[in-house]
């Protein structure tokens, strides 16, 4: 199946999955046009999102003159226009080549500490009041910090930012997920000091970096010794990767969550029929069934996924047609430097550019809820005291669960 044919918006044959909600009525159409403006005021829960891609474009040019890191600019302005630029050459691999620059202004436990508050600082602003902000603390260890030196740092980092948002009005909730990078030989480790410091507010293990040529097979033991200590994983899969890359992450590494996941609509089949559009006709392969019919949250990152090439644009982009076929979706940030964006800006994009409604962002930001990685009283919480009545507030259209 072609990738045009696969982002076809479309319905499941059989109606098993759960509350699958319905395609956009007229009655919804005046919903439709203001939920863009009023997204800015909606509560908001981010599960993928990664720390050397949120830096502030000023906070990297004063880093980099502490350090003497050369960028391609020093303006904040042009500097982030430039990571924009630079991420959308269309390919995973570009698009990675542009961390050089970020990660190597964090490498002291202060620039880590800086970046760290700021980023759940901007978030919060943004109306996020849950997040989970990933990071690879291999990466961030050629100035002398020690891995654990680094996790330490960016959950100070991370307590800090939480106080600025309590000062500025706005409540947040921070959680770090650690991520090994796929093509080093770290993993392990990586997964050891994630159930050290699982008590302190290290939520999850991850692997990230090049999908394609580094599969999760290739990190067996690390997510053995997670599985063993029911321990929370979300794996990059299903991006730039192919569906084995997905099967694996599901199969070898027992991921709760898929980062990305995209690609799982090549494992859907128009072959039943049906008209064109028709959701009916949509036949669901077996690895697709396994992740809709498992609750297997996808973290959907609509501008990313068009920078690297793994959608076209954000009209056409798999995330509506696998939310009106039931998978459990999320919609991210990935990186919100490289991106230029905010969960606001990726929320309003598919109103105004893929028909959702406001329904639709209430959908996925309460899946995201119940499949952020904290306990399911704190989820229910978020849910009944936050989530629902900041959608109730602006009219957020039917208040399903």
């Amino acid at each position: 199946m072609t990738t045009r044919d696969a982002e076809q918006p479309g319905e499941a044959p059989d109606g098993s999955a759960p509350d699958v909600p319905p395609a956009p009525g007229p009655g919804e159409r005046d919903v439709q046009a203001g939920a863009a403006q009023l997204v800015a005021t909606l509560p908001k829960v981010l599960l993928h999102d990664h720390l050397d891609g949120g830096l502030r474009p000023a906070t990297v040019v004063e880093l980099a003159d502490e350090v003497g890191h050369p960028l391609p600019a020093t303006d904040p302005a042009e500097l982030g226009a430039w990571f924009v630029r630079a991420a959308g050459a269309g390919s995973l691999d570009r698009y990675l080549e542009t961390f050089a620059h970020t990660v190597a202004v964090m490498q002291t436990a202060p620039a880590l500490r800086r970046v760290a508050a700021e980023a759940i600082e901007d978030l919060a602003a943004d109306g996020v009041v849950l997040a989970e902000v990933r990071f690879a603390p291999e990466l961030h260890t050629t100035a002398g910090l020690t891995m654990a030196q680094v996790v330490d740092a960016v959950l100070e980092g991370f307590a800090e930012g939480v106080q600025r948002a309590a000062a500025a009005g706005r409540t947040i909730r921070a959680g770090a997920i650690l991520s090994a990078m796929r093509q080093a030989g770290s993993s392990r480790e990586v997964a050891e000091l994630a159930l050290a410091t699982r008590d302190r507010g290290v939520v999850g293990f991850d692997i990230a970096g090049p999908e394609a040529a580094f599969p999760p097979a290739l990190h067996a033991e690390a997510f053995a010794l997670v599985r063993e200590a029911l321990f929370p994983v979300t794996v990059h899969a299903g991006e730039d990767g192919a569906l084995e890359s997905i099967a694996q992450a599901v199969q070898v590494a027992g991921a709760l969550r898929l980062g990305h996941g995209v690609r799982i609509v090549d494992d859907l089949h128009d072959d039943l029929g049906g008209p064109d559009g028709d959701l009916g006709s949509v036949r669901l392969g077996p690895l697709a069934h396994w992740v809709r019919d498992r609750r297997i949250a996808l973290e959907t990152c609509p501008s990313s996924n068009i920078q690297t090439g793994a959608a076209r644009d954000v009209a056409t982009h798999p995330v509506t047609r696998l939310l009106r076929l039931g998978f459990a979706v999320t919609v991210n940030t990935d990186n919100r430097l490289q991106s230029g964006t905010t969960l606001g800006r990726e929320m309003s994009l598919l109103v105004s550019q893929a028909g959702w409604t406001l329904e639709d962002l209430r959908r996925v930001t309460t899946t995201a809820a119940h499949h952020a990685f904290v306990h399911q009283d704190e989820r229910t919480a978020l849910i009944d005291e936050i989530i629902t009545p900041g959608f109730a507030r602006v009219g957020g259209g039917r208040q399903r669960a």
